[in-house]
């Protein structure tokens, strides 16, 4: 017999949580977080298979509630619903998937513009952390203006052949499919000349070299397209409709990135603020304990907005341009949280023992704890780049100015023109 999931209550849904796990988790792991054993918990969490265990938290539904069940990758839950499920989650400390751009943006993108076959095919590999998403949108001289982009896709038959270049993809490297933007018609202005389309980062064609950090890393790549074939069937919306369907990736990338997503609201970039106060405790200095009252403060306030975000799609709304407002604030906040963390370091924060961080364990395949030596100062660079990634603060107030306040846009002569017409460098 069917179970109406529309129908449980929040405590049925913490209990059926709680259960699932029970079976699911090695033996101790749950008791080990309830009473606070700190060193048998670690010792679990090594030992567990990351790769195994996402599979099974996708197709069981936990790892993407809110998506459909039918696709074989959801609970059906409304946003309201699932907010208990990730809170029991969140409490024994579940491994989530790292494939937040699949989950966040991918997922979504495929569910709105999507056949009934796509979506069949490609939600569970996001789900399960079997087919890792990356974004293929920003270019050279294409970053902030999107829409400005010179990637090419010119059809043949049922399929398209894509030539260009993407910068800054972020989780390239390890990508079974791209979200692309592509200009499929360039005698027509910059914003309607664009087509979508998902392509399979293992295709003949796509090169991915990857761009070190200052953290050491290299999370983000540059991608080159070369006569990359994508068929025809692998197109989301229709021929010309690029910037639309982009625009519910965009939309959906500003929640993702807004904390809104996040494991729980006390985790921000790995430092959050009880997170500080436990690593310094007791904190008697008086200007350390007012900026972590500030911080605090500002944590809880994004935490409620994302909550009225979350109550707006539970109502059936898209996600909308209020996504910019926490991801803009989301940005400024960990810069100014993970430097309160560097600074409460003292003369530690400016070096740490041992091997840097590696791609591995950037990318969450590899537990490490919120107190290694390493995680502060790295978490203070890797902050950094919060208020360019998924679009700038800039941009970010630009949008919140004309799409939220009504503010007149500014001033652009080429959004009329033909994008082959519009005057580029180089």
């Amino acid at each position: 017999m069917a179970v109406d999931v529309a129908a449980l209550t929040p405590e049925q849904l913490r209990e059926q949580t709680r259960a699932w796990l029970r079976e699911n988790l090695p033996a101790g792991w749950m008791e080990a977080v309830d009473t606070g054993d700190d060193a048998t918990f670690a010792q679990l969490r090594q030992q567990l298979d990351y790769d195994d265990w996402c599979v099974r938290l996708g197709e069981a539904g936990y790892a993407t509630p809110t998506w459909p069940a039918e696709y074989g990758a959801g609970l059906s839950l409304s946003p309201g619903q699932a907010k208990h499920v990730n809170d029991v989650l969140s409490h024994y400390k579940v491994p989530r998937p790292f494939n937040i751009i699949g989950i966040g943006m991918g997922g979504p993108t495929v569910m709105a513009w999507g056949s009934e076959e796509l979506k069949h095919r490609l939600l569970r590999g996001i789900a399960t952390n079997q087919e890792i998403w990356c974004q293929l949108f920003s270019e050279p001289g294409a970053g902030s203006d999107v829409a400005g982009l010179a990637t090419r896709a010119v059809r043949d038959g049922d399929e398209w052949v894509v030539t260009g270049q993407k910068v800054w993809t972020t989780l390239a490297h390890v990508s079974r499919y791209g979200m692309l933007v592509a200009r499929t018609n360039p005698d027509l202005p910059k914003h309607q000349g664009l087509s979508y389309f998902i392509v399979d980062m293992q295709a003949p064609g796509v090169d991915v070299r990857p761009l070190v950090q200052m953290t050491g890393d290299a999370e983000f790549n540059e991608v080159y397209l070369n006569d990359v074939r994508i068929p025809d069937s692998m197109r989301l919306g229709r021929e010309g409709d690029g910037w639309r369907v982009a625009i519910t990736t965009l939309m959906n990338e500003r929640v993702a990135l807004s904390g809104a997503g996040s494991v729980s609201h006390e985790g921000v970039g790995g430092s959050g603020v009880e997170r500080i106060i436990d690593r310094h405790k007791p904190v008697t200095d008086p200007g350390f304990r007012q900026r972590l009252a500030q911080a605090y403060i500002e944590g809880t306030l994004i935490r409620l907005t994302n909550q009225r975000a979350a109550a707006r799609r539970k109502s059936g709304a898209e996600a909308g341009p209020e996504g910019s407002v926490t991801k803009l604030f989301q940005a400024e906040y960990n810069k100014r949280l993970q430097k309160l963390a560097i600074d409460m370091e003292g003369a530690a924060g400016m070096a740490w023992d041992g091997p840097a961080l590696g791609r591995r364990e950037r990318m969450g395949r590899v537990a490490v704890a919120p107190d290694d030596a390493r995680s502060v100062p790295v978490g203070f660079l890797r902050a950094q780049a919060n208020t360019i990634e998924g679009g700038t603060s800039e941009i970010m107030r630009n949008i919140l100015g004309e799409r939220v306040l009504g503010l007149p846009k500014e001033p652009d002569n080429s959004r009329e023109l033909p994008w082959k017409d519009v005057p580029r460098s180089g």
